[in-house]
């Protein structure tokens, strides 16, 4: 007898959002407005991970992601995978990553810099992808993952 077993049934076409920490994600549903779909969306939490020990996992029919809803997941989510199916088959698996600028994503947690006063889009260096490290074009504070709020 087989002891494997699928936990979470197949999409035909659209996206897998895999390996994300179980904390994480709800807000990683959050950022793709899960809410809004009119598609199939699973969403699993607590599921057996070799690598996490548990993980998140969300799956929408229909979606493709656009590249800043893929920075926000890799702010959130570091270690996700984005998973794109075709035909009920992955045709692209691919680790999220951070761009090297990030515009008009994220909030400077500076309450006195420029951005969070006047009409102009924020904009921030990564220096660090894996715990991410951002720093602000205008004020130049650096952010660590703790400080970073989602716009």
């Amino acid at each position: 007898m087989d002891v494997r077993q699928l936990q979470v049934s197949a999409i035909k076409n659209g996206t897998v959002i895999d390996h994300i920490e179980s904390k994480n994600t709800f807000k990683v549903a959050n950022i793709l407005h899960i809410e809004d779909e009119h598609q199939l969306v699973l969403v699993g939490v607590n599921l057996t991970s070799g690598n996490l020990g548990k993980k998140g996992l969300i799956k929408i029919e229909g979606k493709n992601l656009t590249q800043d809803e893929a920075n926000k997941i890799a702010l959130i989510a570091p270690d996700a995978t984005l998973n794109i199916i075709k035909d009920y088959e992955v045709i692209e698996k691919k680790k999220v990553s951070l761009q090297d600028e990030l515009i008009g994503i994220v909030k400077c947690f500076n309450p006195n810099c420029i951005s969070n006063h006047e009409k102009v889009r924020t904009r921030f260096y990564v220096e660090r992808k894996d715990l991410p490290r951002l720093r602000c074009h205008y004020c130049e504070r650096a952010m660590e993952r703790e400080d970073i709020e989602l716009l």
